[in-house]
């Protein structure tokens, strides 16, 4: 952030006046890493209006944020509650914002074929996330018994992959015992029963 001669933070062009919030995650920023936010237990410092929507944009004021670094540095100290509800959290401060789906989005794969096989997703954000025991899959129940899946990028913070991913990573699913999965990181991840494949793209 711009800093003037007197040391007093400028307002930055995409969000305004710097909050303690801001000069944080520049702080703590490494690469797309999430920073330690479950050590951190600060009072609420109530609201920001900040928007994630469903294509995983992000606005403040109603005005979508350009920058990508600068949503990048939030979505590093970004928590999901234990009432789900999200904040961006630092030692010094917490903000509640309103997420319209998922904060992130999966936008590519990658398959090492092992064994044993490894699946890895790509976030909008540039992060990376390995299909594992620590980070499973989880299929959406929907009204038009649709196809959704979504993976865990870290606790209680899931990717919904877009559905040209849900269909590449249909193509990957096989039966076992009656029940229709995915193979990664050792583990089976059932996303549904033999007769119900005609849900799948």
């Amino acid at each position: 952030m711009p800093v003037s001669k007197q040391g007093e933070t400028k307002a930055d062009p995409d969000f305004g006046p710097v909050s303690h919030l801001t000069r944080w995650a520049e702080a703590i920023k490494d690469g797309t890493r999430a920073a330690p936010v479950e050590r951190w237990h600060p009072s609420s410092c109530g609201a920001i209006d900040i928007r994630i929507d469903r294509a995983g944009a992000w606005h403040h004021e109603g005005r979508r944020i350009e920058r990508e670094a600068l949503v990048k540095l939030f979505a590093r100290v970004l928590r999901r509650e234990a009432d789900g509800s999200f904040v961006l959290v630092t030692p010094a401060e917490k903000l509640s914002i309103r997420v319209e789906d998922t904060p992130f989005l999966a936008v590519d794969l990658d398959v090492e074929p092992g064994p044993p096989r490894l699946l890895r997703f790509l976030t909008n954000l540039g992060e990376v996330v390995p299909l594992d025991v620590a980070h499973p899959l989880r299929i959406a129940d929907t009204d038009d018994d649709a196809f959704v899946p979504y993976v865990t990028v870290r606790p209680g913070i899931e990717a919904r992959l877009t559905r040209a991913l849900a269909e590449s990573l249909a193509h990957l699913a096989e039966v076992r015992d009656g029940a229709v999965g995915i193979e990664s990181g050792g583990h089976f991840f059932v996303i549904g029963r033999a007769a119900a494949m005609e849900r799948l793209p």
